[in-house]
């Protein structure tokens, strides 16, 4: 750790990135990163190859546990390792690594609890290669949430993000669910929460040998976001109490990992 800046932990969730592990990793700027941490969900290629050998901390699941169940461990061990600010990196390459810089500098600088790296901020999500129907289903589902949670973001629905760690201390993310609603639920957690959200635009690259979720998938997605919504506003309504909207972190994590995940006085 630099000395008198903020400990910079990168969490990469891994499912069959070998193709692009590597570039995604050089492109990031290492003068303000403390560790790079990656987890893999059962790939079937050589992903866990690859990460150890550029010199990645390697968390390997003895079983899939889903987009969501990855973050989940990837938040407990930045947050063991001491990490101030937690910077989510797909290494898929759909994001562009290079402004890691711009994405923490928000919550360094005390601006936002919570950073979103927005693809049609610059209004050229198109021009990158996002499929139409996902960018009208983007447009959509991020005008109800702004609605819904009292915000003005361009864009909810973007797998590029940062977090202080008094945000992942506090929201109970161990509640939400282990598939793609995760990244949903997260928003819903820190405006609950009264946590500041920022944004910053970012290129939109959709490549063929990137992840990539499907129209099916990507319709489930929708409703599950619906539904997100529609539990949030019942919680803030008073009408349907949701422990993901009231609990704390330490109140749902197990007492044994408590000294280990938490600091002092959140444990």
């Amino acid at each position: 750790m630099a000395e008198g800046r903020p400990r910079v932990v990168v969490v990469m969730p891994a499912y069959n990135a070998a193709r692009t592990l590597e570039r995604t990793y050089n492109d990031l700027p290492k003068e303000v990163v403390d560790k790079v941490i990656l987890v893999d969900d059962v790939s079937e290629d050589e992903t866990v190859e690859v990460a150890r050998q550029l010199g990645l901390e390697v968390v390997i699941h003895n079983q899939n546990k889903g987009y969501g169940g990855n973050q989940k461990t990837c938040y407990q061990e930045a947050l063991s390792d001491g990490a101030d600010v937690v910077l989510m990196l797909h290494p898929d390459y759909q994001y562009d690594s290079r402004l890691a810089p711009q994405m923490i500098a928000p919550i360094i600088e005390a601006r936002a609890d919570m950073v979103l790296g927005s693809r049609l901020l610059s209004g050229g999500a198109l021009a990158g290669g996002m499929p139409m129907y996902k960018y009208l289903s983007n447009r959509f589902l991020t005008t109800l949430e702004n609605l819904a949670f009292g915000m003005h973001l361009s864009e909810c629905h973007t797998g590029f993000r940062a977090y202080s760690r008094k945000l992942l201390e506090t929201i109970p993310f161990l509640l939400n669910s282990d598939g793609f609603v995760f990244d949903t639920q997260v928003i819903a957690q820190a405006v609950a929460f009264g946590f500041r959200i920022g944004e910053i635009a970012v290129p939109t690259r959709y490549l063929p040998e990137a992840s990539s979720v499907g129209f099916l998938a990507s319709t489930v997605y929708g409703l599950a976001t619906l539904n997100v919504v529609g539990q949030y506003i019942l919680h803030r309504s008073s009408l349907v109490r949701c422990a993901r909207f009231s609990k704390t972190l330490s109140e749902v994590l197990n007492p044994h990992y408590r000294a280990r995940v938490l600091t002092r006085d959140q444990a």
